[in-house]
């Protein structure tokens, strides 16, 4: 009995769980498309909500609150000497604080208001819209490290970025 004791408390102590997001994450992705520049973050102590504007296009609106807010952007390098050519593709997540394993599809994304925002110089192609389609996973790792899974489709506008993995240190460099 002692010794099934000293196992769950070993147990308990070396398997954490979930993970406190205390501090603005920022790092490079791991994979992007050539020609571009791709970037994770977690930003504590947000809220998100999604607007919509006269033209009934949703933007975002982040705010001081209680949540973390995952944002993965994709940037196209603009071609030089070429006006109107910057691209970029960007998801929002509003997550909880602490971090625990997670697994979403389909209309379930719709719970950490998970959204899509195609934003260039493509006449009646931008806006935000939300994620229907896909599946969404973050898994607590060893070493402070989490592992962030999105693989979606939309119909609304075409896309670039349908899929992404990305192992996040939540350690300070």
């Amino acid at each position: 009995m002692k010794n099934l004791l000293i196992v769950l408390l070993l147990l308990t102590v070396s398997c954490k769980s979930k993970h406190e997001i205390t501090e603005h994450i920022n790092q490079k992705t791991t994979i992007c498309p050539e020609n571009s520049n791709c970037t994770i973050e977690l930003i504590p102590n947000k809220s998100l909500e999604f607007k919509t504007d006269n033209f009934g296009i949703l933007y975002p609106v982040i705010s001081d609150g209680e949540h973390v807010i995952l944002k993965y952007t994709f940037q196209k390098k603009p071609i030089k000497n070429t006006q109107d050519s910057n691209y970029s593709e960007i998801i929002y997540a509003e997550l909880n604080k602490t971090i625990s394993n997670k697994s979403l599809q389909n209309k379930s994304l719709q719970t950490i208001k998970l959204h899509f925002g195609r934003l260039c110089y493509c006449k009646g192609t931008t806006g935000y819209f939300p994620i229907k389609k896909g599946d969404f996973e973050i898994s607590n790792l060893k070493n402070d490290k989490v592992k962030i899974a999105l693989n979606f489709s939309i119909s609304e506008v075409p896309q670039i970025i349908s899929n992404f993995e990305e192992t996040i240190s939540l350690k300070s460099n």
